[in-house]
């Protein structure tokens, strides 16, 4: 079983799109570490560390995940740390193109960005993708590409 790190990153205090997200992770059989809202970076990283997480994955969805996460993987890299990471939300203001977006958080380290709206089901079956699980998703997940 993986273990995942997950939470809301800065100021941000959305609540709902994380606490769906630790769900629909339990059900298909992730081992989930729930940091709730307004985390930072070092408590992502200490609680990757205490965990020995496979896998961090960073909400954010008032807009501001570029100031956030400016530097994560330095601090991932500074601890001895090497998880995968993802990304997703409503990663920034305005109306730039997600692809632009998605590129600009690659660049910074992430391994996946997703966009605003993406389905859980998407990440869990990413997430047996990227780790290379053998489990494979519950029946009664429906994965839409």
């Amino acid at each position: 079983m993986a273990t995942i790190v997950l939470g809301v990153i800065g100021s941000d205090a959305h609540v709902v799109g994380i606490t769906i997200l630790e769900h629909a992770l339990e059900d298909a059989g992730f081992d989930v570490h729930n940091l709730g809202v307004q985390t930072s970076q070092s408590e992502f990283v200490d609680a990757a560390a205490e965990h020995d997480a496979d896998a961090v994955l960073v909400s954010s969805l008032y807009g501001h995940a570029q100031q956030d996460c400016e530097g994560f993987h330095d601090e991932l890299a500074a601890a001895g740390l090497d998880p995968v990471t993802y990304v997703g939300g409503n990663l920034s203001v305005g109306q730039e193109e997600f692809e632009t977006v998605r590129q600009r958080f690659r660049a910074m380290g992430f391994d996946r960005v997703f966009e605003p709206g993406t389905q859980p089901e998407v990440a869990i079956t990413t997430l047996h993708e990227d780790l290379e699980e053998t489990a494979s998703v519950p029946e009664h997940v429906v994965v839409e590409q």
